[in-house]
């Protein structure tokens, strides 16, 4: 996937000619597929088969052109390493992954054998072009997209019935201009013709206005049958009328379950191409996914990179100059990329800790959007990657409560966090974002510090984790635990504070709480009275740790303080 990604990120004009002009227009070919497999599909659902059967004549060709590019600049097949745009012997390959993993065909091969082969043996003349004949033979193609109906010269009783209805229509015609000359009024300006409904029928009848009834009055009551009376005229027939209409109505009625029985066959057979159209959708999903992560990594701000691919044992998840994919295309920002390291028995767990809206959160997310990222296929949005793969990514991030089920805010993080706790591995990425806010203080404190020891004794996972607890801190120390800290500058004669989102080694032990409500507009009085607080809190805190340090669990070591907690 890699390879092709690249592939298609070189190669603008494949890439371009995939999206824009022939993956657009395919429906969704799974869903129809579903629907066609269970035997619900419409008339309409075989329709749209059909177009999308259609067009992949000129993907194929879009797909062929690009594969000549490709192989024209590259000569010939090379085994591509996981390295940025560069090839790899199969030795390098085996030096990576061992001796299991078979040497890889060039992406232009890969292209040939996973999309445009199947598409081609789908689409052969045995296969998606009879399914084509099926429904240029069956559908009258030329009544799209206003009906959608079975030929008359499908089937031969339907052709009769269709010969029927329209002799009756003529006829219709017929009674119609002659009960026009009759009343001596203009057939579709003064008089029109028109559906009338009953209980059971609708049929074709005639109406006039209000003020043309009044000038033939006299003729409308010989002769005419009045069938409905309103302020915008007054619907009538006869007996010429009446007779043919009727018989039409109860031919139409006829020709629709002629109709039905031909479109439930038609249904049958289409059915037969189900495992066609399960092959052709599992091939243009992928290349629709291909293609929308090639674009990404061409549209980005900065360049992404290609990621190397370690095996899980390797124990390194490094990125240089790591972006979040999301957040550096919005409008009106200028991203400030870090660098991330997390390499088993060094910084295997890592805590950070900052300022609100210093960008740990953010962080945070970079790295499992990118792990992610790397082990579907993709580049990812940092000047260069080196991913051990992982067997998943676990998150704690956000709140959010469940009020019909009665879960609050915190127990839903209890959950989430419980859940994680139970699954997460050794080979896992666990992302863990603010733990512990929604209880007391030291609730929340013993909590994160249990589960932060659990993560690293324990399970062993590659671990990020965001915490306000700056006393989690003391948890540094051999084993893998390393601090980092978001940067915040503070003007000395103002005391505004800038957001400076550059991640460093260390910890921070100011969380800015309260700039960030005076950042949002919060009344200065409200600001002022916190301030006044949290210096008065501060300062009982000082006093109380100097005559009590056995409270303060970050003045122990990282033992005797899980023992106190």
């Amino acid at each position: 996937r890699q390879g092709v990604v690249g592939l298609l990120l070189r190669d603008a004009e494949l890439r371009g000619a995939l999206r824009n002009l022939h993956l657009r227009g395919v429906p969704d070919v799974g869903a129809l597929k579903n629907k066609l497999e269970r035997g619900k599909a419409s008339l309409q659902d075989l329709c749209t088969l059909y177009r999308a059967s259609a067009r992949l004549p000129s993907l194929m060709s879009a797909l062929e052109e690009g594969l000549a590019r490709a192989e024209a600049e590259r000569g010939t097949e090379m085994v591509e390493n996981l390295g940025d745009d560069a090839e790899a012997s199969p030795l390098e390959a085996e030096a990576a992954f061992g001796s299991s993993v078979p040497a890889l065909p060039s992406p232009a091969s890969l292209l040939r054998q996973r999309f445009l082969a199947p598409l081609r043996a789908c689409h052969a003349p045995e296969a998606l072009v009879r399914f084509e004949e099926l429904l240029e033979a069956a559908v009258d193609l030329d009544r799209i997209p206003d009906e959608y109906l079975i030929a008359a010269s499908y089937d031969a009783a339907l052709q009769s019935l269709q010969s029927r209805r329209e002799e009756l229509e003529e006829e219709i015609a017929e009674a119609s201009a002659a009960a026009a000359e009759d009343l001596g009024l203009q057939l579709d300006k003064t008089l029109k013709m028109e559906w009338h409904r009953s209980a059971n029928t609708r049929v074709r009848c005639l109406r006039i206005t209000a003020k043309e009834e009044r000038a033939v009055r006299g003729k409308l009551q010989k002769g005419y049958l009045e069938l409905e009376t309103r302020k915008d005229g007054i619907k009538f027939t006869n007996r010429r009328l009446k007779k043919a209409a009727d018989a039409l109505w109860a031919l139409s009625a006829e020709y629709e379950g002629r109709q039905a029985d031909l479109v439930a066959q038609v249904v049958g057979v289409a059915a037969t191409f189900v495992p066609l159209w399960d092959e052709v959708g599992s091939v243009l999903a992928d290349l629709d996914v291909l293609a929308a992560l090639a674009e990404v990594a061409a549209s980005a701000p900065l360049p992404y990179c290609r990621p190397e691919l370690l095996p899980a044992e390797a124990g390194l998840l490094d990125f240089e100059a790591l972006r979040h994919a999301c957040v550096e295309v919005q409008d009106g920002v200028s991203y400030v990329p870090n660098d991330a390291r997390l390499e088993r028995g060094r910084s295997w767990f890592q805590l950070v800790t900052g300022p609100n809206m210093g960008g740990k959160s953010t962080h945070l997310r970079a790295v499992g959007v990118a792990v992610l990222l790397a082990q579907i296929g993709s580049y990812v949005p940092a000047a260069s990657a080196r991913v051990a793969l992982r067997d998943a990514v676990f998150t704690r991030v956000g709140a959010g409560d469940c009020q019909l089920r009665g879960v609050s805010t915190f127990m839903a993080e209890m959950l989430e966090t419980a859940a994680l706790l139970r699954a997460a591995t050794a080979d896992s990425l666990v992302i863990v974002d603010e733990l512990g806010r929604g209880t007391s203080t030291w609730d929340g404190l013993g909590l994160a510090w249990a589960i932060a020891e659990h993560l690293m004794s324990s399970v062993q996972a590659a671990t990020l984790f965001a915490t306000h607890f700056h006393e989690l801190t003391a948890l540094q120390g051999p084993g893998g635990v390393a601090n980092f800290h978001v940067d915040a500058a503070v003007d000395p004669a103002t005391g505004s504070v800038t957001m400076l989102y550059a991640l460093h080694p260390g910890s921070c032990d100011e969380s800015f709480g309260i700039h960030v409500a005076e950042y949002a507009r919060f009344p200065p009085e409200i600001v002022a009275e916190a301030k006044r607080t949290t210096q008065a809190a501060e300062r009982a805190l000082v006093g109380k740790k100097g005559g009590d340090q056995a409270l303060d669990p970050g003045s122990r070591a990282p033992e005797e303080a899980s023992a106190l907690l």
